[in-house]
């Protein structure tokens, strides 16, 4: 499976779903974007991250940064591993002392992390596939196109 570097394009309410939101993820080195709908809870801790905003006392993702600073673990990369049912799923993985390991997420808590941490976001080419979409020049959404055949 091909591994796809992202980036965080766009945070915004989500057209399809009220009162809940939708980060898009866009590839590095392509056109298509991943759309994922998130909570409102979600996408305050990822705008207050983005924004570098310090609130009063620390949000639970600002918490969980400072657990891990604390027992000296660093989150090296985070995946968006698999689409099941139109639910993203994603790992967090991690360094400690040299090994490496992986805790389960849910996509929007991984995207926040990775935003504190300012690590890598990735997914593979099947999820892109399967829900990603590319931004035409007419500004109507096509699904995305296979990149490479299989």
């Amino acid at each position: 499976m091909r591994r796809i570097e992202l980036d965080i394009v766009a945070l915004s309410h989500s057209m399809t779903q009220s009162h809940n939101y939708a980060v898009v993820l866009g590839e590095r080195k392509g056109q298509r974007r991943l759309p994922i709908v998130i909570g409102s809870f979600e996408a305050q801790a990822i705008a207050v991250a983005m924004e570098r905003m310090v609130p009063n006392r620390p949000l639970t993702h600002d918490l969980f940064k400072s657990t891990l600073d604390t027992f000296d673990i660093q989150l090296k990369e985070v995946v968006i591993n698999n689409l099941l049912d139109g639910i993203f799923y994603a790992r967090l993985i991690c360094v400690r002392e040299g090994e490496l390991f992986e805790i389960d997420s849910r996509t929007s808590d991984a995207i926040a992390m990775a935003v504190r941490f300012e690590c890598p976001i990735f997914t593979y080419d099947f999820i892109l596939e399967a829900a990603g979409v590319v931004l035409e020049g007419t500004g109507r959404r096509q699904p995305a196109r296979r990149t490479s055949g299989r």
